[in-house]
């Protein structure tokens, strides 16, 4: 072998070496980017479940592209650039995700009983369990996830209301803060189409999602307030009490089902006529999803061990005042093991 050859040798070898090392040193590179990419998809998609398969395929994606990884971009936005095409060809066979609200006019009569509408794909919180805390610097991408405003159920909802590349300029743009030319590139289109495209968001977006100075949160003693009611109302089955907690506008939604519900009033009858609990029958855990309060609500098993079973998970919005404005409640079990909280209660589960 001629010194020529076993020096192209040496170095083919070095190469596919690097090229391994790359390769196993994979994982530990990307793992840091795995809560905002499921946030991203959660945006993108408007269902955590369907989120996790895109981030998964997202990573084994990359994992079979990244010796071919040129280091062009950061790790984060090749990453990010993989995951909203893998959400884009999802959202070509998929259609939006609403909420009841998104629907239709509320419900007459809210003692009627209410039917399930199991054929919609409904739109599904996110336990910020799932994508971390609800601080951070909001002009950096690296902590985008934490954002209140850009994870919230309102602003998700509007989301699916955008054709998938309208959502996915606005996003860009705006939550992750791209330049229109790298958003360009990603869509395979001009910059002066993605600045339409962002102009055309705004406004969709202007008549369905609150603005942020708009979301006014309330103090921590008023949150604390309203939770301790909110429990002691709902354990006790104290609808009077429970909507003397509610804003004389607010809503009430509970997807699968697709009524929804306005008022005070309208809200106690319902909660009345159709929750099959009595006093006692139910506990609370607290949570949080979409960057806002949430509950855990188990209901208790009228069978021989007497304990307490997931039932339905709350998000709230609140006001300034602590007022409930809003409550989506969701008949997915599933959520209760995405936030962290029990799988069941034991029958001497004490009342707070």
């Amino acid at each position: 072998m001629s010194i020529a050859q076993r020096t192209q040798g040496e170095r083919e070898g070095a190469t596919a070496m690097a090229e391994k090392v790359a390769i196993e040193d994979f994982p530990q590179a990307a793992d840091p980017f795995r809560r905002e990419l499921l946030a991203h998809c959660y945006r993108m998609l408007g269902s955590v479940h369907d989120a996790e398969d895109l981030v998964q395929e997202t990573y084994l994606r990359a994992w079979k592209a990244y010796d071919r990884f040129e280091g062009r971009s950061s790790l984060r936005t090749w990453l990010h650039t993989i995951a909203t095409r893998a959400c884009l060809t999802a959202l070509e066979s998929r259609g939006k995700r609403p909420l009841p609200t998104g629907l239709g006019a509320p419900a007459a009569n809210p003692s009627e009983q209410v039917v399930e509408a199991g054929e919609v794909p409904w739109l599904e919180p996110i336990p910020d369990a799932m994508v971390g805390s609800a601080g951070g610097d909001s002009t950096d991408p690296a902590s985008i996830v934490g954002s209140k405003e850009s994870i919230r159920l309102a602003f998700i909802a509007a989301l699916q209301y955008l054709p998938p590349k309208q959502r996915a300029v606005l996003i860009l743009r705006d939550v992750l803060k791209w330049k229109a030319a790298e958003v360009a590139e990603l869509l395979d289109t001009s910059t002066a189409s993605v600045n339409s495209a962002l102009q055309r968001a705004h406004a969709q977006i202007a008549k369905m999602a609150p603005q942020e100075d708009a979301v006014n949160e309330p103090t921590d003693a008023a949150q604390r307030e309203v939770l301790d009611k909110w429990v002691d109302a709902f354990e006790r089955k104290d609808v009077k009490l429970l909507t003397q907690l509610f804003t004389e506008d607010a809503v009430w939604e509970m997807p699968p089902f697709p009524g929804w519900y306005q008022g005070p009033e309208a809200i106690g009858t319902l909660i009345e006529s159709q929750c099959p609990a009595g006093p006692g029958d139910m506990r609370l855990r607290i949570s949080s999803a979409n960057g806002q309060l949430a509950f855990g609500l188990y209901l208790r098993n009228k069978g021989e061990t007497g304990d307490f079973r997931p039932w339905q998970y709350q998000v709230l919005e609140l006001d300034a005042d602590g007022q409930v404005t809003h409550c989506a409640a969701f008949f997915d079990e599933r959520l209760f093991t995405d936030a962290g909280l029990p799988a069941t209660l034991p029958a001497d589960e004490p009342t707070r």
